[in-house]
């Protein structure tokens, strides 16, 4: 029973998803100027506030709004159309460098590809005639063979016939721009009003979550509108400029259609690029201009799809790149150039969605460009691999920028942790088990000898890509310390995750200055204890991974405390996720000096000690 309802919790989500994809292409017809009208509306919105801000009510400030956007649109679009219909005009001017292109094109006869080219051609014709030969057949007695001709006269059309023909494919169009007009008018004047039945649709219990998406959503998409036309302007800018100086007439037409172009991913500026390649072959007589034009495209493209654009929307969208190239030909196949078009706005809701509601979750990490895995579980990862190479790799890259006690903290204890679960579980087979705890003891030795700002000559592991970049350390890692008196004692609780972990304490206090002893896990270690005699002024430390090896730390340190009650006795509970005074309860009258989370955390207490 349980596992059936799991199965149908699994694949409730996916069956909604499919739903939802079938209303889409089924509904497109009024999805797509709604959602035009959407992102108007986010494009739009700060020009009303401001609006308003001024004195103006609602009404009066989304009909100024409309009007100066319609305005500034018929503006840019009749300035445009001149320009083209005088470039129109200009080309029967370039016609005799246009049909020297052309036949500079075409080979000769006598050239290799020309003759190549001929022989196909026969054997093709030759082919043709075998396949299609007619039968010889008799014809009857005064059959004449001559055939009349046909011709179709189609009669002159009227004036009325004649604008039908014309306006009509210009219905479709302006039938989805007067409803992209309306939708997005209606939906300014109605957005608190709109805003509310969608958060009473969603339930009074999604409140929290459904407000967080929609400011998320209308944040992400504000943003990155903004910023599209701030980067298409900077484009059309550089296009434009560098047609400029190449020589191409109208360049500032070419920017301007550049810029607006480019809101279309991909082949917008693809497009707007062709125009001007297509004019310069038309006016130069050699072809270097053309050539000139092909480059600056190339390079305004590679500069802003790979430094400019990641730069500016990675942080406001939220989408990694290779989730954005397969939604824009998802969109693309559902909804055709509406789709190509409103591919970044329609994925950043669908990833909103998938953020803060949690049976959509799938979503957020498919599209997302958030890392999938913690790093200290792709360190585990690579350890349950058996590849302690990338493992190693992983750590570091991560010291590049950060200490050792912060990989030691952030990325092995975690990944120790990690590998405990999974043994107590059973999902540890012994190879994988020895391999993990082997290969993280070599790297933690291998640590001892490393140095911030020094290149070390270990051939295993520190090779001189360690110290390249590396940053300065913690004054506690890099400066050199002054000898301690103070022993600190350094004591497994249970298993060897414990040890690896006492180890990585045992390192980092040798680092401090501290003279330390390392003992491994062990029933008869107060035995041992007994042996080294520890002085009143020395300090025991225990390390334990929870939650398995608590239980262990308390009856060693009770252990401890009967036998040593003046000395001081520090727990490591490390990455304990709870509140550290309710964890040193479950110690009893025996309870420790002090209890830490954190490796860091153990050495700062011990310099406070002593």
């Amino acid at each position: 029973m349980s596992r059936a309802r799991q199965d149908s919790s699994t694949l409730n989500p996916l069956l909604i998803l499919a739903g939802v994809i079938l209303l889409l292409y089924f509904a497109r017809a009024v999805l797509i100027p709604f959602a035009f009208a959407l992102a108007l509306t986010f494009l739009l919105a700060p020009m009303v506030a401001w609006l308003q801000k001024l004195g103006l009510r609602r009404l009066p400030a989304v009909t100024l709004a409309i009007i100066v956007s319609l305005a500034a649109l018929v503006a840019l679009g009749s300035i445009v159309s001149r320009q083209l219909l005088k470039v129109a005009d200009d080309l029967p001017k370039y016609r005799l460098n246009i049909r020297n292109k052309i036949d500079a094109l075409h080979y000769r006869p006598d050239s290799a590809l020309g003759r190549a080219t001929e022989s196909l051609k026969e054997i093709n014709n030759e082919i043709s005639e075998t396949g299609t030969a007619p039968a010889n057949t008799p014809k009857a007695a005064g059959q004449s063979t001559a055939a009349l001709p046909v011709q179709i006269v189609t009669p002159a059309a009227s004036g009325l016939a004649y604008l039908r023909e014309a306006f009509i494919p210009l219905t479709v169009p302006l039938g989805m721009a007067g409803m992209i007009l309306i939708f997005t008018v209606f939906i300014l004047i109605k957005q608190e009003d709109l805003r509310n039945r969608f958060l009473r649709l969603a339930g009074v219990g999604q409140l929290h979550a459904m407000t967080l998406a929609l400011d998320d959503a209308g944040r992400r998409i504000s943003r990155y509108l903004g910023l599209q036309i701030l980067v298409n302007a900077c484009y059309g800018v550089c296009f434009g400029v560098g047609l400029f100086l190449i020589g191409i007439p109208n360049a500032t037409l070419w920017g301007v259609i550049a810029g607006i172009l480019r809101i279309v991913p991909y082949a917008g500026a693809l497009t707007a690029a062709v125009f001007p390649f297509i004019l310069a072959l038309a006016v130069f007589n050699g072809w270097g201009p053309p050539l000139l034009v092909a480059l600056l495209y190339l390079l305004l493209e590679f500069v802003a799809a790979n430094a400019v654009e990641p730069w500016l929307y990675g942080a406001h969208t939220g989408i990694s790149s290779l989730a954005l190239l397969v939604t824009t030909v998802f969109w693309t196949l559902l909804w055709g150039w509406a789709g190509l078009m409103l591919a970044i706005p329609l994925t950043v809701c669908v990833i909103v969605l998938g953020r803060h509601v949690p049976r959509l979750s799938f979503l957020h990490i498919l599209l997302g460009d958030e890392t999938a895995l913690s790093l200290e579980a792709q360190f585990y990862q690579r350890l349950l691999a058996l590849d302690q190479e990338d493992a190693r790799t992983i750590a570091t890259t991560f010291l590049k920028e950060h200490s050792l006690t912060s990989l030691y903290d952030q990325v092995l204890v975690p990944a120790l942790t990690l590998a405990e679960q999974d043994r107590h579980k059973g999902a540890l087979d012994e190879t994988r088990e020895s391999f993990l705890y082997l290969s993280i003891s070599e790297i933690v030795s291998e640590l001892a000898v490393y140095r911030p700002n020094e290149i070390a000559t270990k051939p295993r592991m520190f090779r001189p890509r360690w110290a390249s970049k590396a940053q300065p350390a913690l004054p506690s890692e890099d400066a050199q310390p002054e000898p301690s008196t103070v022993r600190i004692f350094c004591l497994a609780a249970n298993d060897q995750a414990d040890e690896i972990a006492s180890s990585m304490l045992a390192q980092l206090l040798e680092r401090a200055g501290h003279g330390v002893v390392s003992l491994p896990a062990s029933p008869a270690v107060h035995e041992a204890l007994t042996h080294v005699l520890p002085e009143q002024h020395d300090v025991i430390c225990i390390s334990a991974l929870p939650p398995f090896a608590f239980a262990q730390a308390s009856a060693l340190c009770q252990r401890i405390r009967i036998q040593l009650p003046q000395i001081k006795i520090l727990v490591g509970i490390w990455g304990f996720p709870s509140d550290l005074d309710k964890a040193a309860e479950r110690f009893g009258s025996t309870r420790p000096d002090r209890i830490v989370a954190t490796l860091a955390q153990a050495v700062e207490q011990i310099a406070n000690w002593h």
